[in-house]
């Protein structure tokens, strides 16, 4: 897999956190668990239960070896949400996110929730719980 990367770029692969200082193609020649540095969510823009569930997905996948507290976050989250958010597309769609974080495929967990972001918005909330109405 090739990825290109600007100068001044991070590029998130195992674990650890790498900066370009000039423009650079890379090649992954195994296979690894990465992020780039747009798909990372800062803590202060999980304003959402699925931006939020997305947030502790990110971890586990950006600290492979410190995963525990992520692990019952997101569970938690899923669990809230499956019950509160009335969009069947979007239960469907946490229902495979479950899955693929126990299967340990937090990659494909986010682009997933990334896709729901958008009929996550359309549904009305309880401002005080930032859950369905």
């Amino acid at each position: 897999m090739n990825i290109s990367l600007k100068r001044g770029e991070k590029i998130y692969i195992n674990g650890a956190v790498f900066r370009v200082d000039r423009k650079v193609c890379i090649e992954l020649l195994n296979d690894v668990t990465f992020l780039l540095e747009n798909h990372v969510m800062q803590a202060a823009d999980a304003t959402t239960p699925l931006k939020q569930l997305y947030f502790a997905v990110q971890l586990m996948l950006i600290s492979p070896n410190d995963i525990d507290a992520a692990l019952y976050l997101s569970r938690d989250i899923l669990a809230t949400c499956s019950k509160t958010i009335p969009d069947p597309r979007i239960v469907e769609g946490l229902s495979s996110v479950a899955k693929l974080i126990e299967g340990k495929r937090y990659f494909d967990a986010l682009k997933i929730l990334r896709g729901l972001f958008p009929l996550e918005a359309e549904i009305p909330t309880d401002s005080k719980t930032g859950c369905a109405a």
